[in-house]
């Protein structure tokens, strides 16, 4: 008997809900999200729409009859109610056309100014690891926001590893980005070295503020240390090679035993007494060298 393969499912940051906006109408009996509520690269979505087109819509009277059951106000909710990304009353007045909508574009325009709250965070070998975030074994990490976007940035062990840059060359707007390939590059000292990026897509905002301040990403790189915020091309593709939950917090054990072992017998025995990292490992010991930390920690391969 073959077995059937399950898609991989796109887990969002923080969101709500997890019931697709067609079970939500009452169109279909069942179906959740994997998609972090990025209807456009959908395939259930357009399919859906095709249906809807051709006039073969499951309970074509009815949908509009039970979403005002399910709200009370009205028959024609916004949509980032259904999904849970607002809790306050809102009515859809642009027919589910949401690129017309003010009221969408505010909403990215937050998402994008990062006004949501700082992600809690689990440890591994004392280096901070933000839930909810994937992992490349590159040491960058990316954040699915609602609808679909990614937000990326450096992990806590890569900043701990070169301590403060002096100047990062963010990835320029409009331009793309590929995952397993140089990324984002950063300065220190009259040293330079580029990490990976962990996935596909189209520069869409970056951080300005980081630019102008770098050490931002040394002191807060999860939050307001944020690189940019990519469209990604295949969003389920680009889960392939990442860590996210429990496997994140292993690999990181792991990374820590590699970066000990380069550190020489002392640092070994903070891996049994649970010490805390070393923060700055280049400056802290200059020996093991900036191109060899570089290669053996950025080139992205898993371990």
């Amino acid at each position: 008997m073959k077995v059937k393969k399950h898609s991989p499912t796109v887990k969002g940051f923080q969101v709500v809900e997890n019931q697709c906006i067609w079970m939500k109408a009452g169109i279909v009996s069942f179906r959740l999200c994997d998609n972090a509520y990025d209807c456009q690269s959908c395939p259930f979505d357009k399919a859906m729409q095709k249906t809807v087109k051709a006039g073969r819509r499951p309970d074509d009277a009815g949908w509009t009859k039970n979403l005002g059951t399910l709200y009370k106000w009205t028959d024609t909710p916004c949509r980032h109610v259904l999904t849970g990304r607002i809790t306050a009353p809102k009515t859809c007045t642009m027919n589910y056309e949401c690129y017309h909508c003010a009221y969408d574009q505010m909403l990215d325009e937050e998402d994008r100014a990062l006004k949501g709250a700082a992600p809690s965070c689990s440890k591994a070998s004392g280096y901070r690891l933000a839930n909810e975030y994937y992992y490349h074994p590159g040491h960058t990490w990316a954040r699915f926001d609602h609808g679909g976007r990614v937000r990326i940035g450096f992990d806590d062990f890569l900043v701990k590893l070169f301590g403060a840059p002096s100047h990062i060359a963010l990835a320029p707007l409009g331009g793309d980005l590929k995952k397993n390939h140089a990324g984002i590059t950063f300065y220190r000292s009259g040293k330079k070295a580029t990490a990976v990026s962990p996935i596909t897509g189209s520069v869409l905002a970056v951080n300005t503020k980081v630019a102008a301040h770098p050490q931002i990403v040394h002191e807060d790189p999860y939050h307001e240390g944020w690189l940019c915020i990519i469209e990604p091309n295949m969003p389920k593709r680009n889960l392939r090679g990442l860590f996210y939950g429990k496997e994140s917090l292993e690999w990181t054990d792991r990374e820590s035993h590699r970066l000990l072992s380069l550190m020489g017998s002392e640092y070994q025995a903070l891996a049994a007494t649970g010490g805390e990292p070393v923060d700055d490992v280049y400056s802290r010991f200059p020996e093991i060298g900036w191109d060899r930390l570089a290669a053996t920690f950025l080139a992205g391969q898993r371990q």
